[in-house]
């Protein structure tokens, strides 16, 4: 069984306990948008494995000598790249899936000169079957 890691399931204490912080400064981070927990009814605030990652890595920029400033700024630029990334892999799925599909259709001519397309190995009708169809044969 695996645990979502965006689950908010912490409340503040354990929360700064997991990140070894003081449960202040997570408010702090919350009031300037570094962290931003869910809340549960009561307006408690409740952290996800994902958020406590994230005051991990806000205490690391900081300790590096980091303004508060600049760690928003890169984790908004990281959360910038981390989506683009996902929509490239949206849109190269998506292309894959186009390409797969462009080199299994066929083009023939219709009945009135217009271009069909047909799947890989289908013919197109014979024009009696298709005249048929088109009047509304009950036995097609």
């Amino acid at each position: 069984m695996s645990v979502d890691i965006n689950m908010p399931i912490y409340v503040i204490s354990v929360a700064a306990e997991l990140a070894d912080m003081h449960p202040q400064t997570l408010r702090q981070y919350d009031r300037l948008g570094l962290v931003t927990p869910s809340r549960a009814p009561g307006r408690a605030r409740r952290y996800s494995q994902r958020d406590v990652n994230v005051l991990r890595e806000v205490q690391r920029l900081s300790q590096e000598g980091i303004s508060l400033e600049g760690i928003r700024r890169i984790l908004e630029l990281e959360n910038q790249v981390m989506a683009l990334q996902h929509r490239v892999s949206e849109l190269t799925e998506e292309l894959s899936q186009r390409r797969r599909s462009e080199t299994s259709r066929v083009f023939a001519a219709g009945l009135a000169g217009d271009v069909v397309t047909l799947a890989r190995g289908q013919r197109p009708r014979p024009r009696s079957q298709a005249l048929m169809i088109w009047r509304g044969d009950p036995t097609r």
